[in-house]
């Protein structure tokens, strides 16, 4: 019964985790939303100017600095009213943030399976398992290259934060329009797909 309950626990948690993930990208709060938004981007562009080393030793001061701050705040205002509230931040040091040893496990058989799936991935890619999907590898990185040499790393992780904070918002906004797209999208890479299969000898077709 106990295992069970934990299990009900820890589903429920996750389930606020990813609601609370679902609030921040589609702007349900737009204070809280614009607040995480700002702030990764401002530690992005830190990053872009700074080295990872300077940017993290200053958010650690800034973050003490406000604790410290904070704490002796407190600890006067209460000395001045006489009061006894205890240490401000009692609540978040007695919260569990330990692993536990079930949650260990549970992330590394995850970590395990995708590192498996990945490796036998590549390797049929790179082994010509299947002629055109290995042609459509190939294409990818090629763009890849256009890309890499436009871009750095730090900027294509900045527009992939922009592009989570604004394109689910866009989507639910305009999601007919942006479905039949898509779909009109789709329709023209299979048949362009499906002549390229048709020419290839022995490219295997597969079914949608």
């Amino acid at each position: 019964m106990q295992g069970a309950a934990d299990v009900t626990k820890k589903e429920c948690s996750w389930s606020s985790w990813k609601g609370q993930a679902i609030d921040l990208l589609y702007w349900r709060n737009v204070k809280q939303s614009g607040a995480v938004f700002s702030s990764v981007l401002l530690l992005l562009f830190s990053l872009t100017q700074f080295s990872v080393v300077s940017v993290g030793a200053y958010l650690a001061l800034a973050a003490l600095s406000a604790t410290i701050s904070f704490r002796i705040y407190k600890s006067v205002l209460q000395a001045v009213q006489k009061t006894d509230e205890g240490h401000p931040f009692k609540a978040y040091l007695e919260m569990e943030i330990a692993l536990s040893q079930d949650q260990i496990s549970k992330y590394a058989d995850k970590i395990l399976l995708y590192t498996n799936t990945c490796m036998k991935e590549l390797r049929r890619l790179f082994l010509v398992q299947d002629l055109v999907d290995s042609l459509k590898f190939a294409v990818l990185m090629w763009l890849l290259t256009y890309v890499g040499a436009l871009f750095n790393g730090l900027t294509l992780l900045i527009l992939a934060v922009v592009s989570m904070f604004t394109l689910p918002v866009v989507y639910e906004k305009h999601q007919a329009q942006i479905d039949q797209y898509v779909g009109l999208i789709r329709t023209q890479v299979n048949s362009v797909v499906g002549k390229i299969q048709a020419k290839i000898p022995g490219a295997k077709r597969k079914e949608e």
